[in-house]
């Protein structure tokens, strides 16, 4: 069956995905919001990000418990960055839900500069490609949805 785009959610809604908005900023990223632990914000989603992140300044707001790392990671900067693990948290993103899932927390200071300095709000973490496989996402970048299954 070929599918055009007029009908994929409709196509995907039968295969089980979780239809979820995505939002376009100065950047050019794209946002979701998600919930971490049953609270609430904002994301980027980041294709390219293998792990999903939070901000380490919100530990105490999504009530995260830690562990050091001993994982170094990069961004598109030269700069390594030491992070800290959570593990067993709950992620819902528009009704798609996981439950034990470790994210890795570092310090969003340069990133949320750089929003700033375009006048583009602050955000809490990147949804990496660890969610994006775990969901099977499927990405509509012209009509902007994410699409998530179990």
């Amino acid at each position: 069956m070929k599918t055009t785009r007029n009908n994929l959610s409709d196509f995907l809604k039968n295969k089980s995905y979780f239809k979820i908005k995505l939002h376009t900023i100065r950047s050019n990223h794209f946002t979701l919001i998600s919930k971490i632990n049953k609270v609430k914000g904002v994301f980027i989603l980041d294709t390219g990000a293998s792990s999903s992140f939070l901000d380490l300044k919100l530990k105490d707001k999504y009530k995260l418990k830690l562990e050091t790392s001993k994982i170094e990671t990069r961004g598109a900067g030269p700069n390594k960055l030491m992070t800290l693990v959570s593990k067993n948290n709950s992620i819902n993103i528009g009704g798609w839900a996981c439950k034990r899932f470790p994210l890795a927390l570092i310090d969003f200071s340069n990133i949320n500069d750089v929003f700033e300095s375009i006048e583009t709000s602050p955000v809490d973490g990147i949804i990496g490609a660890d969610i994006l496989k775990k969901g099977s996402a499927i990405i509509d970048y012209e009509k902007k949805y994410l699409y998530l299954s179990y």
